[in-house]
């Protein structure tokens, strides 16, 4: 049996986590028992959401244990199986990332077949994964998109927002997003569409939404908080919707919400979190949709690759600081 290298959480971030927090070490795989498959990972995700795991506090994800193999979405393939219905050499998708090998039970399985998709493996992580189905979600059943109206997400060069925003202009909307740099707001405007979009550090963000969306915002996207939600509330029109899916302004420093918050009432708005788990049953007509789409080259995704196991940490902190990178990132294994 292989070797494997995985990470491990050895102490609990306090702020911003760093590399003395973690680290990785080889382990020996076993072998695979019954209704156990043993997969080779190759296409790791890496997502913000990840940060609150490090966190032994309540939450809607378990916390990752000390000492103990982190986990989050992979795709792999199977090397040797024990499980009815998957043999060896099938692509299958499954929660134990952050390892080179992992022994699967048949519960996280799920094959995948990107030959038939006309996908890289690694797309299942993001456009065909947990980022495209929250985009989904957040866009169609959250925020209840209406055509003509003005769409607003925040960190849209990510792997959600681009998505998010993508969706709601093939629904008919006006489409704003922001991201952190010239080279994100140039790919936002000139390959996916938006109509307009800006570069959060060039000066006030409510102002800066506000030229972008001169006649107001009717649904906005959350995925930053603190400023972004402090824009978007004093730009948004009466009976706005806000999606909320992520705050990561706040995972790693503890700071005060917007000083606006009574806007909600004063403009009758509608404000709902949501996790993307709890949409599940929408997976169907998510693929369905977004497989077509994608094979009409009516939308877009780019991903931003590292090599190796060993860059999977940088990776997640590039993620936490709004890096340079594009899309979704993974990383790959093999």
């Amino acid at each position: 049996m292989p070797n494997s290298r995985e990470w491990q959480l050895v102490r609990r971030p306090h702020g911003w986590p760093v590399p003395a927090d973690f680290r990785l070490v080889e382990v020996e795989v076993p072998e695979p028992g019954e209704g156990q498959a043993l997969v080779r990972n190759l296409s790791m995700s890496v997502d913000p959401y990840m940060r609150g795991r490090m966190n032994d506090a309540p939450s809607y994800a378990a916390p990752y244990q000390l000492d103990q193999p982190m986990y989050g979405g992979v795709v792999g393939v199977v090397e040797s199986s024990n499980v009815k219905g998957i043999a060896a050499g099938a692509t299958v998708r499954h929660g134990l990332g952050w390892r080179e090998w992992a022994i699967v039970p048949a519960r996280q399985l799920e094959p995948v077949d990107p030959a038939a998709d006309g996908v890289p493996v690694s797309a299942y992580l993001g456009v065909l994964g947990m980022p495209g189905l929250t985009a989904w979600v957040g866009v169609h059943d959250i925020a209840e998109v209406r055509p003509g109206e003005t769409f607003f997400v925040s960190a849209a060069s990510g792997a959600v927002g681009s998505i998010a925003g993508q969706l709601a202009k093939l629904a008919g909307l006006r489409v704003v997003g922001s991201a952190g740099s010239a080279e994100k707001v140039a790919w936002l405007r000139d390959e996916l569409g938006f109509d307009a979009a800006f570069d959060y550090h060039d000066g006030d963000i409510t102002e800066l939404l506000q030229k972008a969306a001169p006649e107001g915002v009717d649904a906005y996207f959350e995925n930053v908080g603190g400023d972004h939600l402090r824009a978007a509330l004093a730009v948004m029109n009466p009976f706005g919707r806000i999606a909320a899916c992520g705050m990561i302004s706040a995972y790693n420093e503890s700071r005060p919400g917007p000083d606006n918050m009574f806007l909600v009432v004063g403009k009758k708005l509608t404000m709902r979190g949501f996790i993307v788990s709890d949409h599940a049953h929408r997976e169907p007509v998510f693929r369905r949709n977004v497989s077509g789409l994608l094979r009409d080259g009516r939308l877009i995704f780019r991903e931003t690759h590292r090599s190796g196991i060993e860059s999977a940490l940088d990776a997640l902190l590039d993620v936490l600081r709004g890096g340079q990178h594009v899309g979704k990132m993974v990383v790959d294994l093999t």
